[in-house]
């Protein structure tokens, strides 16, 4: 098994009715498979970088990728998966390694 993993979540709300339907669910499901919200926000300022900003901000920390894994996968979920596919546009959806420091990626 691997460690803990963080999944980044940056989209704009296409549709409200669909995502509310989507957000209805997905904090217990998140939940059952092994995740976490640590932290929700909205789009304040775009200062730097080379991704357009995005609305909504939500990250995720998993037990590890193959609960992530799991929760993406679970074919009891695909009504909740397309509720969050048709009710969000531009979403970017990136996985990090949970890090106590940044020693490892700063040591050869």
């Amino acid at each position: 098994m691997s460690g803990p993993v963080c999944a980044l979540n940056l989209f704009d709300i296409s549709d409200r009715d669909e995502y509310l339907a989507y957000s209805r669910r997905s904090v217990q499901e998140v939940e059952r498979h092994g995740g976490r919200v640590v932290a929700l926000g909205r789009l304040v300022d775009s200062v730097a970088g080379d991704v357009e900003g995005r609305e909504v901000l939500i990250l995720v920390e998993w037990s590890s990728r193959e609960a992530f894994d799991g929760y993406v996968s679970d074919p009891a979920l695909t009504d909740l998966h397309r509720h969050r596919e048709l009710g969000t546009s531009r979403y970017v959806w990136q996985l990090f390694d949970r890090l106590d420091d940044l020693r490892p990626l700063l040591t050869k």
